[in-house]
């Protein structure tokens, strides 16, 4: 059994489908979506029936779930609509009008019961698994094991999982330690803003080839987006396999 990450895809479901093609997970494996299936990209619709799909996946909300809950929530709410469509709604809310009415509300009642965090214990290694940081002025247990990463995990504010940013990826350190700690995993800022935010990148966000890639900070703090909302020339989808840490990249190509 393997355990595989992604997240921020925002609707390129083509590269999506062609990194999980790639990686080929088999009905035993797991699979974490960290959020922000919508939004910008082409098909976002799409995005969210191939990852309801998976066998063995675990999708999380993402800030761009919750606008779009929020808006589809909220009607008549002028300031919930316009915050949708300003961070790129329209994609998303086109793909759900040309839906049947069923299946228009069976996808909406999916992602209104999307979980905030997840964690997996991977060989000896905890993983908390958010879609855009943890509150890291919060108590932490005196020591880690699964049952105390998801009291710490249940313990956090829903916003801080969903939207925190600078004062997550910011911070001088995260929660290993001295390494006894967990990896926090997270999407919602694409790599390359981390420059602004850090000097403890493990390498540059951006690869030879001029894309985003994965980046580790401090070693603890993962972010995993790598830009797919930005489009082809800049971002691309990753699905990280925990196991071994190997990365499976697939570019967003132009029109897709």
């Amino acid at each position: 059994m393997a355990t595989y990450v992604f997240s921020d895809v925002h609707g390129h479901r083509a590269a999506l489908e062609r990194a999980l093609d790639r990686v080929s997970p088999s009905a035993d494996d797991r699979i974490f979506c960290l959020g922000d299936m919508i939004d910008r990209g082409p098909d976002p619709v799409g995005v969210m029936r191939t990852v309801r799909s998976l066998p063995g996946a675990c999708a999380l909300m993402g800030n761009h779930e919750d606008l779009m809950l929020s808006c589809l929530d909220e009607a008549d709410d002028f300031v919930a609509a316009m915050n949708w469509a300003i961070n790129g709604g329209t994609t998303t809310s086109e793909g759900l009008a040309a839906l049947p009415e069923d299946e228009l509300e069976e996808l909406v009642e999916w992602v209104g019961g999307l979980p905030r965090w997840a964690c997996a214990e991977v060989g000896e290694r905890l993983y908390l698994l958010v879609h855009a940081g943890v509150n890291l002025s919060a108590a932490v247990p005196p020591a880690w094991d699964e049952a105390a990463a998801r009291a710490y995990l249940a313990a956090q504010d829903g916003e801080d999982l969903t939207w925190i940013r600078d004062e997550f990826w910011g911070a001088s350190r995260g929660l290993s330690g001295a390494g006894s700690g967990p990896v926090v995993i997270a999407g919602h800022t694409p790599t390359p803003y981390l420059e602004r935010m850090t000097s403890r990148l493990d390498r540059s966000p951006v690869g030879p080839d001029g894309l985003a890639r994965m980046v580790r900070v401090g070693g603890d703090r993962w972010d995993v987006d790598c830009g797919a909302a930005g489009g082809a020339g800049f971002g691309q989808v990753l699905v990280l396999r925990l196991d071994d840490g190997e990365e499976f990249y697939e570019p967003v190509l132009e029109g897709e």
